[in-house]
């Protein structure tokens, strides 16, 4: 990576930080670093962090295909399911999912990591879930799909049974809530009109952000 892109990317870390910190999140502190100072930005609010980690390890560690209340923002939230998908495949792929599981066994982490793993590789595909064929979302493979991270293929396993029955279960369910998320609520019918269509790009766009998260390792 250029020297041009290190920068970008310390620049969207500083922007991303200054949003936490005027939400209350962060502060912001100065240290020093040997020849010079530098602002840093720990945690100011603990609560914010301990919902966050409580979504994420109840995301990944259901067993039914039902979302778990606890997984999802607070009701009235637009689009619930596939935000709590997103912050799980955020930090899955940010490799700061250690810091979650920290109060769980060798085995419920290794299960936990699996199955942020199997959620990467079906949501960063388009449409949603084809990375499996027979979840019923979509029709057939999408040119995005693309496998998780951790072991090549993963996500296409989920429809077949390979994977634990509880993640199945509960990734099918993820797809299943986050198919009715991406119902316009106006506009008349299931994707007819205006307002389906944006729904549909905007989901997409998710997908290939999702896409891009998955390809970090080779990018960097």
């Amino acid at each position: 990576m250029s020297v041009n892109n290190w920068i970008d990317l310390l620049s969207v870390r500083e922007r991303l930080a200054k949003g936490l910190v005027d939400k209350g999140v962060l502060r912001t502190e100065k240290r020093n670093f040997l020849l010079f100072d530098m602002a840093t930005h720990p945690v100011a609010d603990y609560t914010t962090k301990s919902n966050l980690i409580t979504h994420v390890t109840t995301l990944l560690t259901a067993t039914t295909s039902t979302v778990p209340s606890a997984a999802l923002d607070k009701e009235g939230t637009q689009c619930r399911v596939i935000r709590a998908v997103c912050l799980v495949c955020a930090a899955y792929t940010a490799s700061v999912l250690d810091n979650a599981f920290g109060r769980m066994g060798y085995e419920e982490r290794e299960g936990a990591f699996q199955r942020a793993d199997e959620i990467l590789g079906e949501f960063a595909s388009w449409p949603f879930g084809s990375a499996g064929e027979s979840v019923g979302f979509g029709s057939g493979s999408s040119s995005l799909s693309t496998p998780g991270r951790r072991k090549a293929g993963a996500g296409s396993r989920i429809a077949t049974g390979s994977s634990g029955d509880g993640s199945r279960e509960s990734i099918l369910g993820l797809l299943q809530e986050v198919r009715k998320e991406m119902m316009p609520t106006t506009g008349g019918g299931t994707g007819g009109g205006a307002q389906g269509e944006e729904e549909d790009v905007g989901f997409e766009l998710v997908a290939g952000v999702l896409e891009v998260l998955s390809k970090l390792d080779s990018l960097l």
